[in-house]
């Protein structure tokens, strides 16, 4: 058995409600072991002995059926997750404005290359994330990222305590 996390993309913001309970349950019926959550924003962990494709592929579309709308999501296994962690480039400011944005595949280098609306945040390539580090904070930040990869950010302190949590998952 994997212990794994996923992370759903844009649940519980602009009226795409998923209730955490409904998550877990979820997870029960399609097979996951030990399912829990972690905040109310789209944050799994489980346990399973299929591969991460197989786990994604099963999870997004039983919560898309749940949802009535495609929901994407992000599948880390808990050893890349202490990985992001550790290779997170900013890891000297503080985790609430450091951002680690997920994506299936490695992003291209034209993802930072081609930012716009920079200001003063910092961008970085991680192996399949980008780290940004907000320094006056993200809420007011109208940084866009080049290409076309769907993914979704967690703050490090989120990712840190995923990280801690998924070692944990059987």
């Amino acid at each position: 058995m994997t212990s794994y996390v996923a992370l759903l993309r844009a649940v519980n913001v602009g009226g795409r409600q998923l209730k955490m309970a409904d998550l877990k349950k979820i997870a029960v019926e399609i097979g996951l072991a030990s399912p829990r959550t972690f905040i109310a924003s789209g944050n799994l962990l489980f346990a399973s002995g299929k591969g991460e494709a197989a786990v994604k592929r099963e999870l997004e579309t039983a919560v898309s059926d749940h949802m009535g709308k495609t929901v994407e999501v992000m599948v880390r296994t808990a050893d890349e997750m202490r990985s992001v962690v550790a290779a997170n480039p900013f890891a000297n400011e503080p985790g609430n404005r450091v951002v680690a944005i997920f994506f299936d595949r490695a992003p291209a280098m034209e993802a930072v290359d081609r930012a716009t609306n920079v200001a003063d945040e910092r961008l970085a390539l991680g192996a399949r994330e980008i780290y940004v580090h907000y320094p006056a904070g993200l809420g007011g930040s109208k940084l866009r990222l080049g290409g076309k990869a769907v993914g979704t950010a967690r703050n490090m302190n989120s990712v840190a305590r995923l990280a801690e949590l998924a070692k944990e998952t059987t």
